[in-house]
């Protein structure tokens, strides 16, 4: 006999970029809401694009059965923003319809509640529609690490694996052909996944968004590198690093200026910077969407399962406007207005800092 729930059925969508775990989570929510709550359960195909067109349909055991180590999502995904036309900026009647097409279809399907698994602008939106009166639970997926609320978001872990092999594998190239590799991660942002990635690489020098770089701060520490007989370096650098120049730039000029130097990302800039200052030969590497594919980690299985299990369990008390998060060795949940539109960026006393600069790591600055 199934125990007493206040939510009898829910909607569930991953919307954003996918990443290892979503799987992981989608059956971390559904078993205990059907098995132990039997609660009805409505998958929404592409995110929110398919709540927005009614792509709805009835997620049956048989569906998350058996995908705790899949990767990807059963759901599939999408980037719609419902919100985003109704800035002030622009002209916010297509907006308007679609917030209002997926509220009346939130009420069509019956839905006492909808369950969002995504990062920061999927927990914003989800605390966007729960303003427009909606029932919502969110749970905190990024390979970025970068959602306020919660102590780490699954997707996290599993990246780092990636990251950090390519980084070992990266070492014997360049040491074999005594060049300087400079490996770019993702972290649009945030830095938090090259920061680890760096230290568990072994990295020589971490480029961070937070952390502004001097170029001749670089040059200097290869330079010193080479004096003592290393005859390689590895550079690691998040997607959104800056130089000093461009931190005093806005958005604009910063993006005229890379246009025009001919640069495709901060790999390409760097390896030119390098080159240009020091005359080492020196390569890039671009890792791209590999970071966000394949199976979970174990780590990342486990708290996928965790946050989902506890997002179950706000389903069936009635505790709406809520985010899962880990706070410590505790599972526990925030409201969503504490996710909503931040972004988690690495403090520049963080430990990991202290930590990468006291085995010789330079953070160029």
């Amino acid at each position: 006999m199934a125990n007493v729930s206040v939510t009898k059925t829910f909607g569930i969508l991953t919307a954003g970029g996918d990443c290892p775990g979503l799987n992981a989570a989608i059956r971390g929510v559904c078993r205990p809401a059907y098995d132990r709550y039997g609660m009805r359960i409505i998958g929404i195909a592409n995110g929110y694009r398919g709540l927005l067109e009614n792509n709805t349909f009835l997620l049956k055991p048989e569906n998350f059965w058996g995908i705790l180590t899949r990767g990807g999502t059963i759901l599939g995904s999408s980037r719609e923003k419902p919100f985003k036309s109704r800035s002030k900026d622009t002209d916010n009647s297509l907006g308007e319809y679609k917030v209002g097409m997926i509220k009346e279809n939130y009420r069509a399907l019956g839905l006492d509640c909808l369950v969002v698994l995504g990062g920061n602008g999927t927990n914003t939106t989800g605390c966007l529609l729960a303003r427009e009166g909606l029932n919502v639970v969110g749970l905190p997926k990024t390979i970025d690490n970068d959602i306020v609320g919660t102590d780490l978001s699954f997707g996290f872990s599993s990246a780092l694996d990636i990251a950090t092999e390519a980084i070992d594998r990266l070492h014997s190239t360049a040491q074999s052909h005594s060049r300087v590799m400079v490996i770019e991660l993702m972290g649009h942002k945030a830095g938090w996944l090259a920061l680890y990635a760096g230290v568990a690489g072994g990295g020589d020098i971490i480029l961070l968004p937070e952390l502004p770089y001097d170029i001749n701060v670089i040059a200097r520490h290869l330079e010193d590198r080479a004096r003592s007989g290393k005859s390689f370096s590895i550079v690691v650098v998040a997607e959104g690093a800056l130089s000093k120049e461009e931190a005093l730039m806005d958005k604009k000029d910063r993006k005229r200026r890379r246009q025009e130097e001919g640069s495709p990302s901060v790999a390409y800039r760097v390896a030119r910077e390098i080159e240009r200052e020091t005359g080492m030969e020196t390569r890039a590497t671009v890792l791209g969407y590999t970071q966000r594919g394949g199976i979970p980690s174990a780590s990342d299985r486990v708290l996928a399962t965790s946050l989902g299990a506890a997002a179950a369990e706000l389903l069936a008390r009635g505790h709406y406007g809520r985010m899962v998060c880990l706070d410590g060795s505790r599972v526990g949940s925030v409201s969503l207005d504490v996710p909503a539109e931040k972004i988690k960026t690495v403090p520049p006393d963080h430990y990991m800092i202290d930590t990468a600069v006291a085995v010789g790591t330079c953070m160029g600055i």
